[in-house]
């Protein structure tokens, strides 16, 4: 009885990989996609049969011009696949850069992700297949066999925020379980509009970044805190109550003061909760385009609290009006006070195609005008995570020194 029923669990198990393989064949093709060329492109194939026309969408495709509410801005254009006999549509690019790329399939107009990679991220509304191509550049985007930091999602109270409990992701470096009498540094690292407390780590690698910077010996040990910017989210979409929506770009409480008044309360809580160095040397901030205009006037309005400062793409002037609008005013009295003494770092950087280009310009002549010393870093592209990731790269390196 015992090897008949053996026998038939046998066939189940058989039947059902059978099954699932069948499946996985049938939704892919059996492809590999993409398949990464030795000659350094990419292939790219769907098993699309019945369809009349496929094209892709990625960073890698040619650009295009749109207008969007914030100004005109480079996207990504569309490239068309061929389909052969089998009902395979496959397209090559050419020569990659080393990134980590994204793209999307068009089929007969409906975008649709890879079904032959399992890889995706989500920006704000929408996921996107993406692929790592190693190199210099993206090295330190990979998980590479170094002492690993751990990435936790935290939960402390925002009273100012009206709030028993909102959430934080937080980074602490390898070997902080391990060692209860040292104290650390802190970088808080903001995301942009439509972004979230995960943003950062999904989409900017900052836990691989900041694994691979401080075993190299290149960044100092540090506790990166990612908040939530958006002042009336107590997480990200999905993740807390009442909270299955569709994701927006513009979000309430978010640039009107909100954030910059419940900040200090949150800084606090971190001192309070993780083993910090709690002192102006040992804080930064740093944010990209919404996270730089945070960081930006919350820099500014407590000029003790952080002696490294980062504008990531910043969004720098003021977008809009509310309860709290000291926190925008006399913003040259607030720098004076910031720069007396300078931060030991005050770091702006932005791509030459970023709609907020000539913005960024306004504000270094308003620094300049002063004389106050900051460091410039100025890239190729746009308002795109491709930058973001360079200058947390570069940024980290520089702090605590």
């Amino acid at each position: 009885m015992k090897r008949l029923l053996t026998g038939l669990l046998l066939a189940a198990l058989g039947m059902a990989t059978a099954q699932a393989q069948e499946t996985i064949a049938l939704n892919t093709g059996d492809l590999t996609s993409p398949r990464l060329n030795a000659d350094g492109t990419a292939t790219f194939s769907l098993f699309a049969p019945e369809a009349t026309r496929v094209e892709i969408e990625g960073d890698f495709t040619p650009t295009r011009k749109i207008q969007t509410p914030m100004g005109e801005m480079e996207q990504p254009g569309r490239a068309a696949l061929t389909k052969d006999a089998q009902g395979v549509w496959s397209w090559t690019s050419g020569v990659l850069p080393p990134e980590l790329h994204t793209y999307s399939f068009y089929v007969d107009g409906v975008r649709m992700n890879d079904p032959a990679n399992v890889y995706m991220l989500r920006d704000i509304a929408s996921y996107q297949s993406y692929f790592l191509v190693d190199g210099e550049l993206s090295a330190n985007y990979f998980v590479r066999n170094v002492p690993h930091g751990t990435v936790s999602k935290v939960w402390y109270p925002a009273p100012k925020l009206g709030m028993e409990e909102r959430r934080l992701t937080v980074y602490t470096p390898a070997g902080y379980a391990d060692h209860p009498e040292r104290h650390y540094p802190v970088l808080y690292l903001l995301h942009g509009a439509g972004g979230d407390e995960n943003a950062w780590t999904e989409l900017g690698r900052a836990a691989q970044i900041l694994d691979n910077l401080i075993a190299q010996g290149k960044a100092e040990p540090m506790i990166v805190v990612m908040p939530n910017g958006n002042g009336a989210q107590k997480a990200a979409p999905g993740e807390y109550e009442n909270a299955m929506y569709k994701p927006s770009f513009l979000n309430p409480k978010t640039m009107e003061g909100t954030i910059e008044v419940a900040f200090a309360d949150l800084v606090a809580w971190v001192d309070a909760h993780y083993r910090t160095l709690a002192d102006k040397s040992h804080r930064a901030i740093a944010g990209l385009s919404m996270g730089g205009f945070h960081s930006l006037y919350i820099s500014a309005n407590n000029p003790q609290t952080f002696g490294y400062v980062g504008l990531f793409s910043a969004a720098v002037n003021r977008m809009g009006k509310g309860p709290n609008d000291h926190i925008y005013q006399h913003l040259d009295q607030k720098l004076a006070a910031q720069f007396n003494p300078a931060p030991k770092l005050y770091y702006i950087a932005i791509g030459r195609a970023d709609f907020l280009y000539a913005d960024n310009v306004d504000f270094r002549q308003r620094l300049d005008r002063q004389g106050y010393r900051y460091e410039y870093v100025e890239t190729d592209g746009g308002h795109i995570w491709r930058n973001w990731r360079i200058y947390l790269n570069q940024f980290a390196t520089k702090l605590f020194k």
